[in-house]
């Protein structure tokens, strides 16, 4: 995904101007961090293959499926930090 390697603050601009680029139309993003697609249309989750959810960010999180759980693990990790020993 594009912005994979990016800092939450960079991503988000980087976000900001595909958004602008992509407004009026039709585009497939495939992303691991779930942040990504939120403000898509339709979002369509995947495991091993097969769809398993269909629907917007919030409809999706409403259900506890995959990508609930997902969701809510990637909220949890986004203030962890490595120190050094």
């Amino acid at each position: 995904e594009a912005t994979a390697s990016l800092d939450p603050e960079n991503e988000s601009q980087v976000q900001q101007a595909i958004n602008a680029l992509v407004s009026d139309k039709t585009v497939v993003i495939i992303a691991h961090r779930l942040r990504t697609v939120r403000k898509a249309d339709n979002i369509i989750v995947l495991n091993q293959g097969r769809v398993v959810e269909q629907g917007t960010h919030e409809q999706l999180l409403a259900r506890t499926g995959l990508y609930n759980r997902l969701w809510t693990l990637q909220q949890e990790s986004a203030g962890w930090s490595m120190k050094a020993s």
